[in-house]
């Protein structure tokens, strides 16, 4: 469904067609599945486990938590500790997002199309 490759020099009505009919699928179902990105909740903890961390699908910060021994550790250690919680709990939302969206839109793969849009933006640099 999602998996046309189009070269700029050669593209078709029928590729621009299919195309626009493949981003309003995609519309419909970010439409539809608002409610379930909305339940996303990424978790992460810190390789300590005094740290722990929850964000929503967008990477905001729901929550952290410090274990009880987390006060003895140095300030930069525990901002580290925190940062590496959220990274993780980021990560954790992302993969939750992408599972959903391949579950949702088969052929569909959003690692790989956001590292072409990423390459297609490196090109006009």
């Amino acid at each position: 469904m999602f998996e046309h490759r189009y070269n700029p020099a050669d593209i078709k009505e029928r590729d621009l067609d299919e195309a626009g009919r493949a981003g309003e699928r995609m519309l419909a179902w970010l439409e539809s599945a608002q409610e379930d990105l909305d339940r996303i909740v990424g978790a992460g903890r810190s390789r300590s486990g005094q740290v722990e961390a929850r964000v929503d699908a967008n990477g905001r910060v729901l929550k952290i938590s410090y274990g009880p021994r987390a006060t003895r550790l140095p300030s930069r250690d525990l901002a580290e500790e925190t940062l590496a919680a959220v990274r993780e709990a980021c990560a954790d939302a992302q993969r939750q997002t992408h599972d959903l969206m391949r579950e949702a839109l088969p052929g569909y793969d959003p690692a790989e199309a956001e590292a072409r849009m990423e390459a297609m933006l490196g090109e006009w640099s």
